[in-house]
């Protein structure tokens, strides 16, 4: 079979969350599967080849074609429905790991990754210009217009049903799976020298790692840090380390962080790149995830794999996707947030037994057995 792949999520310089996933899924199907031939679609006016990945295999090919990103999209794809990218790839079946706009000819295969329906659940996180770039695609009608839907989580695959009503059928839940460079590493790695060095950290922090949007509930991270330290003075030398790149509504954040009486023991640390996040989840003493909605959630996971302790919101997909290897806090109390850091910080015995069912649950996840599972499906459909 000839399947095509959309690798439009991977234009971008810098990878995190769906990027991610695209690139570490390819990846793999590349890597199990040499029957089927593969060809990975993007577009872009830019010349941006230089971003893509080198995948390599026989039987995979890139297509890059260089219309302008609005034309294309709107005019093209939207409303002309050419060209049909299927037929401009030559392929039996397409699979989408991420919403966007598409034309398909009838009859070909099509298979969609839904990570999450945050812009459905809470359009007020997102600024104008990308809640109406989620309604030019129409989300619902692009699930029904797919033969197979593929949800990260129980939790996503429930929202298909209840916001785009899809039928349970159409709808097959597929985990993510975790990078491999995410473990735990041993304190003599030179890396660890490097890593302090390079972004002047602390001996002993809290860490939050994610894109700074509203969603993430970033502003609460702060202010739950504020509770704790004027609650338990003996965590004075506890510090808060916000890594990550800026998203959209992100000012506040900042504006939060000015206002905090400890701003001066919080550090942003901006993009993180890959390479150096397994050490700064490593190095962390505890880490801190409590987002309003998670379509999966691969920080905490993340830092499970590399022996931290967690504390996660018990909203969306987190508790489905943490098990009982995480200490769960509302996310919209800040006291118990902050209750939760400070159970984690001073109970060693807590910390350890966290350590050691993260790094069980994180063995859960792997890429080989997500690759498995979308393989199992293009058999299906062929």
């Amino acid at each position: 079979m000839k399947i095509g792949i959309d690798i439009r999520t991977l234009m971008d310089a810098q990878y995190s969350g769906i990027p991610e996933y695209t690139l570490n899924l390819v990846k793999e199907i590349l890597k199990l599967d040499k029957k089927n031939s593969y060809k990975l679609f993007y577009n872009s006016y830019k010349d941006v080849s230089k971003n893509i990945p080198k995948f390599k295999g026989n039987n995979v090919e890139i297509v890059g074609v260089r219309y302008p990103n609005k034309i294309f999209n709107y005019a093209m794809q939207k409303i002309t429905h050419e060209p049909k990218i299927d037929k401009l790839l030559g392929v039996d079946a397409f699979l989408m790991p991420h919403i966007n706009f598409i034309a398909l000819s009838f009859g070909c295969k099509s298979i969609l990754t839904i990570h999450d329906l945050s812009f459905l659940r809470y359009p007020e996180f997102f600024s104008f210009r990308k809640n109406f770039w989620h309604k030019m695609i129409n989300v619902k009608k692009l699930i029904s217009d797919f033969d197979q839907i593929i949800a990260v989580s129980e939790n996503t695959k429930q929202d298909i049903i209840e916001l785009c009503q899809a039928s349970s059928e159409k709808v097959k839940v597929i985990y993510s799976g975790i990078d491999r460079q995410y473990r735990k590493i041993n304190n003599d790695n030179n890396n660890f020298a490097r890593v302090k060095e390079k972004y002047n950290l602390p001996k002993k922090f809290i860490l939050y790692l994610g894109t700074l949007e509203p969603r993430k509930n970033v502003e609460g991270v702060i202010q739950a840090y504020d509770k704790l330290r004027m609650k338990n003075k003996g965590l004075a030398e506890v510090k808060l380390i916000i890594a990550g790149g800026k998203g959209w509504k992100s000012k506040n954040i900042f504006k939060v962080w000015q206002e905090s009486k400890y701003k001066n023991d919080i550090q942003f640390l901006g993009y993180i790149d890959s390479v150096d996040k397994v050490y700064l989840y490593n190095l962390a003493a505890l880490f801190i995830f409590p987002s309003f909605y998670e379509g999966f959630g691969f920080p905490p996971l993340e830092a499970m794999a590399c022996g931290a302790p967690v504390v996660i919101s018990f909203a969306s997909s987190l508790p489905e996707v943490a098990g009982e290897a995480a200490i769960m806090a509302d996310p919209y109390n800040i006291t118990d947030i902050a209750n939760a850091m400070e159970q984690v910080l001073t109970n060693h015995g807590l910390q350890n037994d966290l350590i050691k069912k993260g790094l069980a649950q994180a063995r859960r996840f792997s890429w080989e057995k997500t690759a498995k599972e979308y393989l199992e499906v293009f058999r299906g459909l062929a």
